[in-house]
């Protein structure tokens, strides 16, 4: 059996107590790597190592530093295929996903912030004929990377390649329940040429544990999170003791608001994409679907008729639509606000239950509940699996409203035809991300972030170079 152990200094070492945890494959419920379990020593040794390598890192010119982050996204692409398998067998989701999304994208993010910051910029004011003013950009030092189970390699290089791009070095927590495309990704790097130090990664948990010593370092000077809303709390607490830059994207409760003009077979199609990709499990799903009542009766018979034709089953198979949710205890959680929503009077149209085909590994079918209130924990709560709540509503005022009425604020999706109305309802909504007859088109020049409870700060082109870069003006005297 394989075993996942941290990659500190440039070396793949044990814990110091030599503790291990087991990884879980969701589809099978088989044990497919032991994992080395990091705590306060690892995180100590690899911190320092961080620092160390800051000195000469943060110095490399960025034609160097940019010319790595290219020969990294060259591996990614050469292990393409090992690697799109290892993230499949860790998360449950389909091959086909991990082949065309995520191992593409997590190359993309290296190309991108490496070709994007030989661009970068800064400001220059003259005040008439006193002073000039300047600004340099310099790295900021030792960042915390967490990064979540959902989507690891695509999320975690996301992070990475800004990070890295700026000239500051990283210490990597990565999901304890998704280890092993971490792990590669450390290989690959020593492979590109990366020097000992600049990259680090630590195996383990998060509360009491490697996470938190992470977060509350006193030689960690950023900390970057992807992850669910509580745990946001909890990092901003820990990062308190020493002011630490944040950068948060959290959960989100993302609407998708149909009007009854939309192009049907599109909206179906692409909601169908939205609401149970991943199997529910990203952060831009569309949970909550709104639908102009002239076309509500329409749209859940097409809808629930496309749902009928997907596939559930084995992740490994290229004809799977849906595979298995990431863990018995997470699909226990989803299934709890099922039957919680059917007791206060929610209606499952379709699914609802585990499919019969299949014996082992934790699967769900995916899920459409009507007759729910917007005040019913399934429509307010991250449910953050392939469920989703469809309700009527007769007016614009109506849908912003209940569109807006939620702590969260990741995405939203728009379909309609009316293109003044399209502008108009997506300068109401509370939302860092908003789509018009689209879902997940991302240009990654864009800020991406949430509001309210969904995160903090943005990220994407020169918005990840403000977390991760710091500005110094310098003013001279004419």
């Amino acid at each position: 059996m394989e075993v996942l152990r941290h990659f500190i200094d440039g070396e793949f070492v044990e814990s110091k107590d030599g503790r291990r945890f087991q990884n879980i494959n969701p589809a099978t419920e088989e044990v497919i790597a032991e994992v080395a379990e990091g705590g306060r020593d690892e995180i100590d040794r690899a911190v320092s190592a961080a620092r160390r390598a800051f000195k000469e890192w943060g110095r490399t010119p960025v034609a160097r530093r940019s010319e790595i982050l290219h020969r990294i996204a060259d591996l990614i692409e050469e292990r393409a295929e090992e690697l799109a398998r290892l993230e499949t067998l860790d998360t449950g989701k389909p091959l086909q996903l991990s082949r065309t999304l995520d191992i593409p994208r997590a190359a993309y993010n290296f190309r991108f912030f490496a070709d994007f910051v030989k661009g970068l910029g800064t400001e220059a004011f003259q005040m008439d004929d006193v002073a000039l003013n300047y600004a340099l950009r310099r790295p900021v030092g030792v960042a915390g990377l967490i990064s979540p189970w959902n989507a690891p390699l695509f999320l975690l290089t996301w992070k990475v390649a800004p990070c890295l791009a700026a000239g500051n070095t990283c210490v990597i927590k990565p999901a304890e329940l998704t280890p092993t495309t971490a792990t590669r990704l450390a290989e690959i790097c020593q492979e590109a040429g990366l020097p000992d130090g600049v990259l680090n990664v630590v195996h383990g948990f998060g509360p009491d544990a490697a996470g938190s010593a992470l977060t509350e370092h006193p030689n960690v000077d950023l900390v970057s999170l992807t992850g669910e809303t509580a745990t946001g709390k909890a990092v901003m607490r820990a990062a308190a003791s020493n002011l630490k830059k944040l950068s948060f994207e959290l959960g989100g409760k993302n609407p998708n608001i149909i009007f009854a003009d939309a192009d049907l077979e599109d909206v179906v199609e692409t909601t169908i994409r939205s609401s149970f990709a991943n199997q529910g499990e990203l952060c831009l799903c569309g949970s909550r679907v709104y639908v102009e009542r002239p076309l509500y009766d329409e749209f859940l018979r097409r809808m629930t008729d496309r749902i009928a034709s997907l596939t559930v089953g084995d992740p490994m198979d290229t004809g799977t639509d849906v595979g298995a949710l990431i863990s018995q205890e997470h699909l226990l959680r989803v299934e709890g606000f099922i039957e919680r929503a059917v007791a206060d009077g929610g209606r499952i149209l379709i699914g609802g239950g585990r499919p019969a085909h299949l014996k082992r590994g934790y699967y769900l079918e995916p899920t459409v509940i009507v007759d729910v209130d917007r005040y019913c924990e399934i429509v307010r709560h991250e449910v953050f699996g392939p469920v989703i709540t469809v309700q009527p509503f007769d007016s614009e005022e109506e849908v912003i409203e209940q569109t807006n009425d939620t702590d969260y604020g990741l995405s939203a999706t728009i379909w309609t035809t009316n293109l003044k109305r399209a502008h108009r309802v997506a300068a109401q909504i509370e939302a860092g991300v908003i789509w018009i007859n689209t879902w997940f088109l991302r240009d990654l020049r864009t800020p991406f972030g949430g509001m309210k409870q969904s995160g903090i700060g943005r990220e994407g082109g020169v918005h990840s170079f403000e977390f991760f870069t710091e500005l110094t003006n310098v003013c001279v005297k004419l």
